[in-house]
């Protein structure tokens, strides 16, 4: 007996409604064969089994919550060759009414066909296969195409990089699931490509699909245990002269067993109210799912209340007036609408170029930040004269490892000390549940300028990490940046932020939080500066300090206190080895 349990399904996806069960009991099965359609927050998806064989039983029903990793059904593996041979073995267990009775002429209904033949398998080279742009992530369903790696006459292969697409949070590449020559291009560079466009086309790009091809296509004549046994049952209720009617006596009605079910409305307050699966088609799903539409909410108009695309598109409209209308009262209180631009070309020669990529997403989360968060800015300097001799002392042991001894990597270890001693820089605000999330972790992110824009990546648990391991890993992610090799999840998950523009200039200035994080700390160039020590000037190297955070959650006192226990761990970096 092998079972068949929901496999994973994508990132951050643990579980999802059963829409429709796509076998029964008696059923053959074949892997790559779609078994169920399964409706989880981001799509309606067939599942394909990955187990062959004969269904014995089936442990769930439509309209399921079902989790990865729960068993969907099961199979018996000895009965998946040759499923066709059950109604001829059934047929020739039961006389045949011919043989009973010589004089009489078979009847043509009594006797059961033989299966057709298999249709030939198509050929791996009967035709170009496609390459479409794959799923690329959480929310992401397109991007600008900035280099294209291949062209007409280029040998592919699978996992090879084809294609450079520049999405919202990175630039990633694009490896090939498919091998073969590409015989057309169908994109060229600087353009938008969505999520399942096709790409290019391949001359001989089938081969490695020909065995599951056959699977699939394999006649749909084939007959099922359960159809081979009722098959043999038809045939001996007719040998006796009967009908099914006067051979099986009437179903009794049976007592459904009493069902807990919670009450609509505390459902709907708990927010685990069970909304009955919508009749509509996996592309009308994914239609609504596109245009911001919540399937739930439109009704249908085709047979047993079905939703197509028009009534998709009509609910869409009505939505589309709503807002237009919405948008023409007075905003609300920290939402701005954008004043009009004048008409520039009046006044002399203009070029408009598109926001693309990271610039666009870019603007998009400064602007959140900026309108949610009501930032303070505290201002402090560090004296770091005997740190740099120390910098110096120890970068040797750095580049040996492969990093850099730079002020930002010892800003790391700074800042995972001073937020174990000041946790509500470490948080977050959930203004809707009226929380503040305090994380155990120290995840810090890193602004990074680069030629596409600016990129934050994270350095994961800083506070477990010596100096030296915090530069090797901060020279990785700048080298990644760089080249455009980071990925959305080496930018994820961050709890604080550093930003450092020493290496451009400026004796201060404001950085903007990085939504939802509480605090941002910004270094600006050091500079030799006389300083009033023992009763005579001195010159000493002095490091400006910004720290701009949330006022919701933090006080001025304490914004100051942290930044000043910062300037005095730059200065006296002995103090990490005892409070740190």
């Amino acid at each position: 007996m092998i079972e068949f349990k929901l496999p994973e399904l994508g990132e951050n996806i643990e579980q999802g409604d059963l829409v429709r069960l796509m076998v029964a009991p008696g059923a053959a099965v074949s892997a790559g064969q779609s078994v169920m359609e399964l409706e989880t927050d981001k799509a309606v998806v067939e599942v394909p089994s990955s187990v062959s064989g004969t269904v014995q039983e089936i442990r769930v029903k439509e309209g399921d919550k079902i989790k990865v990793g729960q068993v969907i059904f099961t199979v018996d593996g000895a009965e998946t060759k040759a499923p066709a041979e059950l109604p001829a073995r059934a047929a020739a267990a039961m006389p045949a009414p011919a043989q009973q009775s010589a004089p009489a002429a078979p009847r043509p209904a009594d006797s059961v066909p033989p299966p057709p033949p298999p249709p030939p398998a198509p050929s791996a080279a009967s035709g170009p296969s496609e390459f479409k742009l794959p799923e690329l992530g959480e929310n992401i369903s397109q991007g600008d195409l900035v280099r294209l790696m291949i062209a007409p006459g280029t040998k592919v292969s699978e996992g090879q990089p084809v294609m450079e697409l520049e999405t919202d949070k990175a630039v990633v590449e694009v490896p090939s699931s498919v091998s073969g020559i590409v015989k057309e291009v169908r994109v060229k560079e600087g353009e938008k490509i969505k999520v399942g466009q096709v790409i290019f086309t391949l001359e001989g790009g089938a081969a490695a699909q020909a065995e599951p091809a056959r699977t699939r296509n394999a006649p749909v004549e084939h007959v099922s245990g359960q159809h081979g046994a009722r098959l043999a049952f038809q045939a001996a209720i007719r040998a006796e002269g009967k009908t099914e009617e006067q051979a099986l006596p009437p179903d009794q009605p049976r007592q459904a067993p009493p069902v807990f079910s919670m009450p609509v409305q505390l459902g709907k307050v708990a927010g685990t109210e069970h909304r009955q699966p919508v009749p509509a088609a996996p592309h009308v799903r994914r239609l609504a799912r596109e245009i911001g539409v919540d399937i739930y909410d439109v009704k249908g108009t085709g047979p047993g209340g079905r939703v197509s695309e028009d009534d998709v598109k009509v609910y869409a409209k009505i939505l589309l007036s709503a807002a237009a209308t919405a948008a023409q009262a007075p905003p609300r209180a920290g939402h701005f609408a954008q004043p009009q631009l004048p008409d520039f070309a009046k006044w002399g020669k203009v070029e408009r170029v598109s926001m693309r990529g990271v610039r666009r997403k870019t603007a998009e989360h400064l602007a959140e930040s900026w309108n949610t968060i009501p930032h303070v800015t505290q201002h402090d300097r560090a004296d770091i004269t005997e740190l740099e001799h120390l910098r110096a002392r120890f970068a040797p042991k750095a580049q040996e490892a492969g990093g850099k001894m730079t002020v930002t990597a010892i800003a790391l270890k700074v800042c995972a000390a001073a937020l174990k001693v000041f946790p509500q820089f470490n948080a977050s605000i959930d203004v809707e549940k009226e929380e503040i999330v305090y994380k155990q972790y120290i995840n810090i992110g890193v602004a990074a300028d680069t030629d596409r824009g600016l990129l934050v990546p994270v350095i994961r648990d800083v506070d477990k990490k010596n100096i030296v391991e915090l530069a090797v890993e901060l020279s990785q992610f700048s080298k990644k940046a760089r080249d455009r090799k980071l990925t959305p999840a080496d930018m994820e998950g961050g709890t604080f932020t550093i930003t450092n523009l020493g290496g451009i200039g400026g004796v201060g200035f404001t950085p903007i939080v990085n939504h939802p994080e509480v605090a941002i700390l910004g270094l600006s160039r050091s500079r030799m500066e006389p300083e009033w020590i023992n009763g005579k000037f001195e010159p000493r190297l002095i490091l400006p300090l910004s720290l701009s955070y949330d006022h919701r959650l933090i006080d001025g006192a304490d914004a100051a206190r942290f930044l000043r226990w910062i300037a005095e761990a730059f200065e006296q970096p002995f103090l990490l080895s005892v409070q740190g």
